[in-house]
């Protein structure tokens, strides 16, 4: 005797094994989350890192500056491609980390240097 659900079990796809395309149909919408995932989330954030890169790239002396702590300050000196020294008050000067810059205020003329 065959029941109604074997008759229903036995068929399938004429090219291939029984069930490929419903695995195919089950992942479009994990590739479309990711689709949207990339373009809503992971290229805004390159694109925000790239600018930051740039930015603390492009780090001069006379430049004001606000530091990731909130402290604005004027870079004094440049003293090497991690390091910077800002002037955060009259004759109050800190070294910091170059990546600890979060936003340039004003570009400034370098300063001539004092002998």
């Amino acid at each position: 005797m065959i029941t109604s659900a074997f008759a229903q079990a036995a068929g399938g796809p004429a090219g291939g094994p029984p069930g490929s395309s419903d695995v195919i149909l089950q992942l479009v919408p994990f590739a479309l989350i990711f689709v949207i995932l990339y373009f809503l989330i992971i290229r805004p954030q390159q694109k925000r890192a790239k600018d930051h890169a740039n930015l603390i790239k492009n780090l001069r002396r006379g430049d004001s500056v606000v530091t990731n702590g909130g402290l604005i300050g004027k870079i004094t000196k440049v003293i090497d491609d991690a390091e910077i020294e800002l002037e955060i008050a009259p004759n109050v000067r800190v070294r910091m980390a170059r990546a600890m810059i979060s936003e340039v205020r004003a570009k400034g003329e370098p300063v001539k240097e004092q002998s």
